[in-house]
């Protein structure tokens, strides 16, 4: 049988991968820019079966509890900030926080992602009060604080990155979420976020997590004025920050929605973002997990991505206010979903870790109302 001239240039690098072989930044630009898409999201869904179960998928279950709207870091693409000084914003009390914990545990619920905008005028006692509660109070695991919330605050109070993440584990923090990267490449950052953590820093910062053993995910967001070396540049910091400190537990491809009139967004196609997708798996040799949007990109497409390299479903999400969402609302839904695309399904924490929750879930368990 002959072999179609077009794939030739991209097969060497596909078996390499597969095979766990490390593919180049250059490597990477070329299976972008290839058009052999179904070659390479059949790559990326070998290579996936090599590390997992090929019948296994995993999802989790958190809250979000977006704790403050105020922020004064104004990236272009959010909706979600008010100014600090407005009268429209928001800054939760402890009791609001405990009353929207109380409700995730009725679900059987016992995560909580705890996250806002940059708000300088919280102290620190705000914080490690909120996780001393959320933890002696509740038992919750906590995920808490982007980079930019992380290192914002240590200025903000007199501590470095370290001993701010030091005080704060010590009341409960279990994880730090790889949020506010975006695309942290010099010249994205200037069209996103100037006022945000360089790339640089938004790694040194995960890294510091990293060393304190609280591990995390990390993940782009695509769909703007990035180009393709934007896009092999922002996976090779992420690759080469893994191979420092080895805390990031998985990778998750988002797309920008249109939140703003002064943020230019632009349609991404099912194709493109299988190819990215798999591309990631491929090339990210040291980042066991890679989950799949179904919040973002629907059911239809996501069903898709789980054969394209995709192991998790980006999960339930209990009360979502910065995103508008196409995703599940229940953990019956997210077995079902699973179950309906071909595999089974598996339970984990945040932070990738089975065999914690029971196999079997009750009938009853439904998403909270937003607010």
């Amino acid at each position: 049988m002959k072999t179609d001239p077009k794939t030739q240039p991209i097969q060497a690098i596909l078996d390499h991968a597969v095979a766990g072989g490390r593919i180049s930044p250059a490597d990477a630009l070329t299976l972008l820019t290839s058009e052999d898409w179904t070659s390479i999201i059949a790559a990326g869904h070998a290579r996936r079966n090599v590390l997992h179960g090929p019948k296994d998928v995993s999802y989790t279950a958190f809250r979000v509890i977006n704790y403050t709207n105020f922020c004064d870091v104004d990236c272009t693409f959010c909706s979600f900030k008010d100014e600090i000084e407005s009268d429209r914003g928001y800054t939760l009390s402890l009791d609001q926080i405990a009353a929207k914990t109380e409700e995730a545990m009725t679900l059987g619920v016992d995560q909580i992602f705890f996250q806002g905008g940059v708000n300088p005028k919280l102290p620190l006692s705000y914080y490690t009060d909120a996780f001393r509660m959320l933890r002696d109070h509740f038992g919750v695991a906590i995920r808490a604080l982007s980079p930019i919330e992380v290192k914002r605050l240590a200025e903000n109070v007199g501590l470095t990155v370290s001993e701010l993440l030091f005080e704060l584990k010590e009341v409960g923090l279990g994880s730090v979420p790889g949020a506010g990267a975006e695309i942290l490449t010099e010249r994205m950052r200037d069209v996103l976020s100037p006022k945000k953590l360089s790339g640089a820093d938004w790694c040194a910062v995960m890294g510091e997590c990293h060393k304190l053993d609280l591990p995390g995910s990390c993940n782009i967001v695509f769909g703007s004025v990035e180009t393709p070396e934007d896009i092999v540049e922002h996976f090779t910091m992420l690759r080469d920050q893994q191979d420092k400190t080895g805390g990031f537990r998985s990778f998750i491809p988002w797309v920008f929605q249109a939140q703003t009139k002064r943020f230019p967004i632009r349609h991404v196609t099912g194709r493109e973002y299988l190819r990215l997708l798999a591309v990631s798996r491929l090339f990210f040799d040291n980042i066991p997990n890679i989950e799949v949007s179904i919040m973002v990109m629907g059911r239809e497409l996501a069903e898709l991505a789980l054969t394209a390299g995709g192991n998790d479903i980006s999960s339930i999400v209990i009360e979502e206010n910065v995103l508008k969402s196409s995703g599940l609302k229940t953990m019956r839904a997210a077995e079902r979903f699973i179950r309906e695309a071909g595999f089974e399904p598996k339970r984990r924490t945040m932070n990738y870790e089975f065999g914690k929750y029971p196999e079997m879930l009750p009938e009853t368990v439904t998403a909270a109302p937003k607010g």
